[in-house]
């Protein structure tokens, strides 16, 4: 695996080596070990799995205080737009974003630590997008964030998404309580 680290510290993107011959492809899409020596020890307990149309948009989702996530994700059919927001109010890069394409044809993946919001929009016809998570999904302790926070300025390279209502009616990021953040 290739482990790349990005502008944000903490935010990897993990590129598996593929192996293609004329039966298709083989690549280790998670290694304990290899996530190890980049210096993760992260043990994830529940994996999660979603399909969705073109031009819907999830996010930006996060889980506060001691029942943060961090998670692994990847597309693994079609393609899709992650984004994930630093809220470590003591990180350099507090507040800052970074987006990157993952696809079924890439096989890239996005490790985004706790102290992060993360969401995703679907630039195919249709996406299946997996994440591992190292906390058990806690309804109480989750918060979401306005997609079109205009503070963020996020360039979400679809026109007009699909957006839940409940992720519609997610507050600013500036009118979060203090307890939300890392």
């Amino acid at each position: 695996m290739n482990i790349i680290k990005t502008a944000l510290p903490g935010l990897l993107i993990i590129e598996p080596q593929v192996f293609p011959d004329e039966r298709g492809f083989f690549y280790e899409s998670y290694s304990q070990k290899a996530l190890a020596a980049a210096g993760l020890d992260n043990i994830f307990v529940q994996d999660n799995h979603s399909q969705s149309r073109q031009g819907t948009l999830r996010g930006l989702h996060f889980q506060k205080g001691s029942l943060a996530q961090a998670k692994l994700v990847r597309c693994t059919f079609g393609q899709v737009y992650d984004v994930a927001v630093d809220l470590r109010r003591d990180s350099p890069t507090f507040q800052q974003w970074l987006g990157v394409t993952l696809s079924a044809e890439n096989k890239k993946q996005f490790f985004i630590p706790r102290g992060f919001a993360h969401g995703f929009a679907v630039l195919s016809d249709s996406a299946e997008f997996q994440y591992k998570c190292d906390a058990y999904y806690a309804p109480q302790a989750e918060v979401g964030i306005f997609w079109n926070d205009p503070d963020l300025k996020i360039d979400w390279p679809v026109a007009a998404p699909l957006v839940s209502a409940k992720d519609r009616q997610n507050p600013r990021l500036k009118d979060l309580p203090l307890d939300c953040f890392f």
